[in-house]
């Protein structure tokens, strides 16, 4: 029976882009997807830095960024015009080394994926294939899914089985999780349009119109591509509200039929949902098959990201028997310790945006919620840590941290990518011995001193997904934190078990 390190069912970006960091770590890595090809209509439209930079571990961030549309910021208007609330998103290269935001094409970057995973000869992937049965037998699990294009049953076995197969997910099914629901259930119609010709009126901010009897939202996309998401009264049948006469006629204060042509029209319910349980044995869950929220903060695709790239590392220091035993099972757990406190956080917010949005009164409530100092309203981005799992357990552990430039210009990641790092004032690192494999960033090499100011602490250590262990003040501070550094995931397979995690 052929055997894989990871197995991936499912093979959206999630999935594709956790593909790329295993292949990237040396896994033996199978894709298995239900459909053909990519989906070929808009459907995420927004990343962020967070996201550009685990584009750029895999090698497509300059070439996504060409294709993207750079991002000013959201302005909650009322039916006036009027802006309610303004949600400004930084211009030019910030803390990650990459703009804030981008708006995006979700075509373009699946193909993008795509295209480059099939350079990565660790990565097989199969189309046309539906995963019907999951046998996790401890030591391993043992698949069986039909080739659709020759209707033949096929059996294979993976190390770890992964689920990035979406909200109605199989592998969820077989861990038989739960769902936790933070109350969010809403009919949203969302059109996009091709302008037959560049309609600057529209402008290049995401509006979200604070109407209560009917809310909706326009999003500039790249080139000629613009969206509308718009709610779907009670009342109303999916049926006829997406009926082309009946599109024309809601985006009538924005839009005429000779001005665009309709792309894509689809009425979606947006969910608040996260899954109690992420890993049963070695079945383990990211992107919609474990979380699902509303669009009010942009945040879907990026959570799945954000996902894969905390599990990664971890698969690859366990597959290839750098971290054994009871220590794998304690790394394993952290996974879902981790990233459910934040992908939760950001969902509230979500669904707190989206309460404001529909409220009578919408301008107090959002100066009560959101007050600024000059008595309107503001908001900023959130960065909520991960939860508990691998740090000292202090407030500077579980931070997203920066990434600096090098004396030289180029971006800490690429010279030290995938490995531990530690980053430190100069003068506290001097004569300090590391462990193999593990970079060093000084105050001295690079512009480390701002990232370092961000965090409040002299030092600090990086994991690969560049969250922090902790800060560190002093020379006896920051070697206790090495001592919590786990092997590379580059690093060649081992038969040896390495000493357990702290």
């Amino acid at each position: 029976m052929e055997h894989f390190d990871v197995a991936i069912v499912g093979y959206g970006p999630a999935g594709a882009t956790l593909a790329h960091l295993l292949a990237a770590c040396g896994l033996k890595t199978l894709v298995l997807e239900r459909e053909a090809a990519h989906y070929h209509l808009p459907r995420a439209v927004h990343f962020d830095a967070e996201v550009m930079r685990a584009f750029q571990w895999i090698g497509i961030a300059d070439e996504m960024a060409a294709k993207t549309h750079r991002h000013p910021g959201m302005q909650f208007v009322d039916r006036d015009g009027k802006i309610l609330l303004d949600w400004p998103r930084p211009q030019g290269e910030g803390p990650q080394a990459w703009n804030a935001n981008y708006r995006f094409h979700q075509p373009d970057l699946e193909e993008l994926l795509r295209d480059r995973l099939a350079d990565r000869p660790e990565v097989t992937v199969r189309t046309r294939c539906d995963v019907f049965n999951i046998d996790d037998q401890g030591d391993k699990v043992e698949l069986r899914y039909e080739d659709m294009t020759k209707g033949k049953v096929h059996h294979v076995s993976a190390s770890y089985v992964v689920g990035c197969d979406g909200a109605r997910s199989l592998i969820r099914r077989y861990i038989e999780s739960d769902m936790e629901d933070y109350g969010f259930h809403e009919r949203w119609l969302v059109v996009d349009v091709i302008l037959n010709e560049d309609k600057p009126s529209l402008g290049d901010h995401s509006i979200q119109y604070c109407v209560p009897e009917r809310p909706a939202t326009y999003v500039r996309t790249p080139g000629m591509r613009r969206r509308w998401e718009i709610t779907v009264l009670p009342e109303e049948t999916s049926h006829d509200i997406s009926k082309p006469e009946r599109v024309w006629e809601l985006l009538s204060d924005w839009l005429k039929p000779e001005e665009a042509e309709l792309e894509r029209t689809a009425v979606y319910t947006f969910h608040s949902l996260v899954a109690e349980d992420w890993r049963e044995g070695r079945l383990l869950l990211a992107g919609d098959a474990c979380h699902q929220t509303p669009p009010f903060m942009g945040q879907g695709m990026c959570a799945g990201t954000r996902d894969v790239v905390n599990l990664y590392w971890k698969l690859a220091l366990i597959c290839k028997g750098l971290v054994t035993g009871e220590a794998a099972e304690r790394l394993l757990d952290t996974y879902e310790s981790e990233r459910k406190p934040n992908a939760a956080e950001y969902i509230k917010t979500a669904v707190r945006l989206g309460g404001l949005i529909n409220t009578v009164g919408t301008e107090e409530a959002l100066r009560a919620a959101l007050p600024s100092a000059d008595g309107s309203a503001r908001m900023e981005s959130i960065a909520p840590p991960i939860g508990p799992g691998l740090g000292d357990g202090s407030d500077k552990a579980g931070r997203l941290f920066g990434q600096p430039r090098m004396s030289d210009g180029s971006r800490m990641d690429d010279v030290f990518p995938h490995a531990f790092v530690v980053v430190a004032e100069a003068g506290l690192v001097e004569g300090l011995d590391l462990p193999e494999g593990v970079g060093l960033v000084t105050t001295d090499t690079s512009n480390a001193a701002d990232h370092l100011a961000r965090l409040g602490a002299r030092a600090t250590v990086l994991r690969p997904d560049r969250h922090t262990l902790g800060g560190a003040d002093t020379r006896a501070e920051l070697e206790a934190l090495i001592t919590r550094i786990l092997p590379s995931p580059l690093q060649p397979s081992s038969e040896t078990q390495q000493p357990e995690m702290a």
